[in-house]
């Protein structure tokens, strides 16, 4: 499956100063391509948008979580304190400290939590990181089935096995290489095509599997998602039924309610296209929403106030 990359433009005063080149595979309700761009059949490293599968794992191997903490537990989170706080509640439920978690230390990503906890006199820490959700899943889960809490994050290890287990059952695919996220969990490399069926799996799903209870979390909790003012929660607040997870380097993957879904990969890594280009793959399937329009647009600002746009050529 190929097809031309689509080319973004980023325009300044009328000067079309940058571009960037994008990836996107949209397919209908019954699973084939409606709009595609780019190599989407190629090896793609999809970074957190990989987390609901990785949720998905966790839960088959024994991890009892439900609602807000089950989104929190696939999100990339921007550290706001009700996202820290559900982070420690995940870890107290399993008998654990922060310091059993393994993912790097950070400041929180939303700039009001951050300056509070430097106001407060705090600094980087372990449970501020976006992925410390996921972290203290995975730490809970080895609780469950008392597998090693030091070692969580190694490929070979119990938890990560069963994880790369259910992405290839999901997908469809073979893992064809394994890498390092910038959490340090196992990245496993796998192709838009494969993504994409992966996401249709969890909206299809019978209630109560673990694959719709995950699809559910995100949709009635999308700010435990990723943020109260992340695009992602804004686009599932736009579109009902609408399951979206991004991932870094410029990656979206999602899936609405009767099997629509798609993935986008920008490809120079450039984030300012990815929600432009994410908004057109589900204009092109017939999803629509209130402020998806703003969402599209993906104004710039000079001095203040609107000098251009970024748009799709």
């Amino acid at each position: 499956m190929s097809a031309e990359s689509l080319v973004v433009e980023v325009v300044r005063s009328g000067f079309v100063e940058s571009t960037h080149r994008a990836r996107m595979l949209a397919v209908g309700a019954d699973g084939s391509p409606v709009r595609v761009h780019g190599a989407v059949d190629a090896l793609v490293s999809p970074r957190s948008s990989m987390k609901p599968l990785q949720g998905l794992g966790m839960l088959r191997a024994g991890l009892a979580l439900e609602g807000e903490l089950l989104a929190l537990s696939c999100a990339s989170h921007a550290g706001e304190p009700f996202h820290v706080a559900g982070a420690r509640r995940i870890l107290s439920g399993a008998g654990l400290e922060e310091s059993a978690l393994r993912c790097p230390e950070d400041l929180p990503e939303d700039v009001a939590s951050r300056d509070e906890v430097l106001r407060s006199g705090g600094g980087r820490a372990r449970i501020y990181m976006n992925c410390s959700g996921k972290h203290s899943a995975m730490l809970a889960t080895c609780v469950i089935n008392d597998w090693p809490l030091e070692t969580y994050l190694d490929p070979a290890h119990p938890l990560q096995k069963a994880i790369r287990h259910t992405v290839e059952e999901l997908t469809g695919e073979r893992v064809a290489a394994t890498g390092v996220d910038g959490c340090g969990a196992p990245l496993f490399f796998v192709s838009m095509v494969g993504v994409t069926r992966a996401f249709r799996a969890f909206v299809q799903a019978a209630p109560g599997t673990p694959e719709r209870r995950i699809a559910d979390a995100f949709r009635d909790h999308p700010e435990w998602t990723s943020g109260t003012t992340r695009p992602e929660a804004q686009l599932m607040r736009a579109v009902p039924g609408l399951m979206v997870k991004a991932g870094a380097e410029a990656f979206d993957a999602f899936a609405f309610t009767d099997g629509r879904a798609g993935t986008v990969k920008i490809e120079d890594g450039g984030q300012r296209a990815r929600v432009p280009v994410t908004v057109a793959a589900l204009r092109a399937l017939g999803l629509e929403g209130p402020g998806l329009d703003e969402l599209a647009a993906g104004v710039l600002f000079g001095g203040g106030r609107p000098v251009g746009e970024i748009r799709l050529r």
